[in-house]
């Protein structure tokens, strides 16, 4: 599952066409969509009395669509397509209404929307036009909050939908298309078990923007044997999912609190899904757009451990996928001559040969960590390992909101042996929130690198040293504990405060099947965390094993673990029955945080990676009264 590019009709005009003399809208397709949604909702609430709201309604959305098409000699196209659509991540989207009630607050909220429908159009060799119409659906969530009680109940409505579009091929394998689509649900009425009643109606409006992609079944008469093959030659498209599925059995606790990993074991799951697409605008310009839906939950809603065990959980909890545009960038790359080396195709950089003495600016949204704190063994939670405190440098707090994106700007100078990095990026207006605070330089995360490559013994390695300073909206720990007035409401000491901190990072080959990694990461530990998680000095390392030796040269073994601490304000403040982003128990038994992990990940195809993972957790949170627990894991990754 994945979202499209807004990009994809603005640039097609600029891309070089493979040569064809008609595009044959004939066929299957499947694809998908990108745009905004706007309406007006309506309900009326019982509940001892009558309460009635009206709300305005709009959200950014996503989804993927697929049909299938007739052409008749007179060009005349018949067709028909089935769309599912989500909101995005932001809390507040998806919310259809909100109505006080006598005993609580009702929130109707839309998880998804769908439409089966028929298309009538024109098909030109090159344009497709066309109207469309059918059934519409929507699954709602209605959420009671009472005092006394929470109650929630899912419900299905039914509507109808029509609208018009236009599509233009851009290749002869794909067409971007922009649409307007109108969808009514009518009225419907929904009983909760405490005997509230809800009445409620809505209508949606979306204009959208989409990719779609010709599926050959037979095979006859094309020779491309990949998603992204048929695409211009300055236009690169990939893919990927990954279903992450984890587990423990119950361990001793003999107390828990607010932030408490559960003592009684439990499994959750997480599902994302990505599309990467990336075009080359001019000489040494590229764009990057890397849309993604996301759904699932992390153990105990992502909180209890410090070296949390998955980097696939959001600190937003979707029980159905939502839209989250996540990467949208552009680069410009200035080479200096001289000898030239190859960059391969992936998710974040298109291929082709570039300047070794180069340099490279970035501005948009992305993640800190996927321009610093590179790594070859120990990066990539959807490929190897899991654990927050083994994939990243676990003191290093860097600018994210919830799902680990950030608005900022770098700049590399890369030589043959070395490379160094700068960037500025925005700071979360509060800690681990959404919002980023916009008083530009004022606020704001100041990061360096520098990244030594040699080789050792034959082998090569490479060393990295990274320092950063926030200037933040931020809580001190110490202040908080010195005012007992404050009942260790943290908040209440936030001001424009300084935090830094550095991180070590290693790794080295040992072989063509062996390497070595390590972090050392440190942070000064007063004030709150803002965004990443509850570490302020962290040690891990290990190694990575390929399967060439036992004739699987695609898989992969995976040994590792990590040392986490706190400072003396932040236990002290834990102690004291204070709560982190991730961590609080009520009380603390300080003892480090110590953790191992362990994966096997056995590639089925090349494309497609099925992976065991176990990690084992002693003094969860840095209490030692508790654990240590198990937590098994299974992951499927697929790439196209």
């Amino acid at each position: 599952m994945a979202v499209a590019s807004p990009c994809a009709i603005a640039f097609a005009a600029d891309f070089p066409v493979k040569a064809a003399p008609v595009f044959d809208w004939s066929g299957a397709y499947v694809g998908a969509h990108f745009g905004y949604g706007f309406g007006d909702s309506r309900a009326s609430v019982f509940d001892g009395a009558a309460f009635n709201t009206r709300d305005h309604i709009g959200t950014a959305t996503a989804g993927v669509q697929g049909g299938y098409n007739v052409v008749l000699p007179s060009r005349v196209l018949l067709g028909v397509e089935a769309d599912l659509t989500f909101p995005d991540y932001i809390e507040s989207s998806g919310v259809l209404a909100v109505t006080p009630t006598t005993n609580g607050t009702l929130t109707e909220r839309l998880d998804y929307a769908g439409s089966l429908r028929a298309r009538l159009g024109y098909a030109a060799p090159r344009w497709l036009l066309y109207v469309t119409g059918g059934l519409a659906f929507a699954g709602e969530r209605f959420e009671n909050a009472a005092p006394s009680f929470n109650e929630k109940k899912l419900a299905l409505r039914t509507g109808w939908i029509a609208g018009v579009g236009a599509e233009y091929a851009i290749s002869p394998k794909w067409s971007a298309r922009v649409e307007y689509l109108y969808s009514d649900y009518g009225r419907d009425h929904v009983q909760l078990g405490s005997g509230v009643q809800s009445a409620s109606a809505f209508d949606v409006q979306s204009v959208r923007l989409g990719l779609n992609r010709k599926i050959d079944f037979t095979g006859s008469g094309s020779k491309e044997t990949s998603f992204g093959d048929g695409l211009p030659s300055n236009m690169e498209i990939s893919g990927q999912s990954t279903y992450l599925a984890q587990a423990y059995p119950s361990f001793r606790a003999p107390y828990s609190g607010l932030n408490s990993l559960a003592p009684t074991g439990q499994a959750k799951a997480t599902w994302s899904n990505s599309l990467f697409i990336n075009a080359r605008l001019w000489d040494g310009g590229e764009l990057y757009f890397n849309p993604e839906l996301v759904q699932g939950f992390g153990l105990s809603d992502t909180v209890g451990l410090a070296g949390f065990s998955s980097g696939e959980a959001q600190k937003s909890n979707f029980p159905y996928p939502r839209f989250n545009p996540s990467r949208l960038y552009v680069r410009q790359t200035f080479g200096f001559g001289g000898e030239q080396e190859t960059l391969e195709s992936g998710p974040s950089q298109l291929s082709g040969k570039a300047d070794i003495s180069r340099l490279t600016v970035q501005v948009g949204k992305f993640a800190v960590l996927d321009v610093f704190d590179g790594n070859a063994y120990a990066k990539d939670p959807r490929k190897d390992f899991m654990n927050w405190a083994i994939w990243a440098p676990g003191a290093f707090d860097y600018s994210a909101d919830k799902v680990g994106l950030s608005y900022g700007a770098t700049a590399e100078l890369n030589q043959k042996n070395w490379a160094l990095r700068f960037g500025y990026f925005l700071m979360d207006a509060e800690s681990n929130s959404n919002n980023f605070d916009m008083r530009l330089f004022r606020r704001g995360e100041y990061v360096a690198e520098f990244e030594q490559r040699y080789t050792l013994f034959g082998q090569p390695g490479k060393l990295r040293a990274i320092g950063w300073i926030n200037s933040a909206f931020a809580g001190s720990y110490r202040a908080t504990l010195d005012n007992p007035a404050l009942n260790l409401d943290i908040a209440a000491t936030r001001e424009g405060r300084i935090k830094y901190g550095y991180v070590v990072n290693l790794e080295q080959a040992v072989n063509d099947t062996v390497g070595l990694f390590g972090r050392w990461s440190w942070n000064d530990g007063k004030t709150e965390i803002m965004a990443f998680t509850d570490i302020d000095a962290s040690l891990s390392g290990g190694l990575s094993i390929k399967g060439k030796s036992w004739g699987r040269p695609n898989d992969t073994i995976g040994l590792g673990g990590a040392i986490n601490a706190l400072s003396r304000d932040h236990r002290d403040f834990i102690a004291a029955g204070g709560m982190g982003v991730l961590i609080g128990d009520g009380r603390l038994n300080y003892s480090q945080e110590r953790l191992m992990e362990a994966y096997y990940a056995y590639a089925i195809t090349p494309k497609l990676t099925a992976t065991a993972d176990y990690q084992f957790v002693v003094n969860p949170a840095y209490n030692a009264d508790r654990g240590p627990v198990s937590i098994f894991s299974a992951r499927l990754h697929g790439e196209f």
